[in-house]
């Protein structure tokens, strides 16, 4: 199995900005999707952004606009950027892998970092 473990998560006051990355146990080069999603307390988890092996990204209406993500093949990671944080962004984030391999479909998760955004 693909362990992945994310970091960079914390007390991030309004307005500023978080950088949190996931890195893979393995090579990611081949691997079609990574995302990460949040989930916020009471909530649903939900998307926030996602990168394929080609580069195309998308993110979710709740970040668009003040958020990046990006895949560091060489070294196995993926990282997020969110600018301009508010409140509503308090929430664990989890990144996602998910690639086929020997004809079957994989998927995993990490086990999440805090994002608390409070003054």
């Amino acid at each position: 199995q693909v362990q992945l473990v994310e970091s960079g998560g914390g007390l991030v006051q309004p307005g500023g900005s978080v950088r949190l990355s996931c890195a893979a146990s393995e090579t990611i080069s081949t691997m079609n999707v990574m995302a990460w999603h949040r989930q916020a307390p009471g909530k649903e988890r939900e998307l926030v952004a996602v990168i394929t092996n080609s580069g195309t990204t998308n993110y979710g209406d709740s970040v668009k606009g003040r958020s990046t993500i990006s895949r560091d093949n060489a070294h196995n990671r993926l990282n997020l950027t969110i600018d301009n944080l508010q409140l509503d962004d308090t929430a664990v984030y989890y990144c996602n892998l998910r690639f086929y391999r020997d004809g079957n479909y994989h998927e995993y998760w990490g086990q999440g970092t805090h994002v608390t955004v409070s003054s």
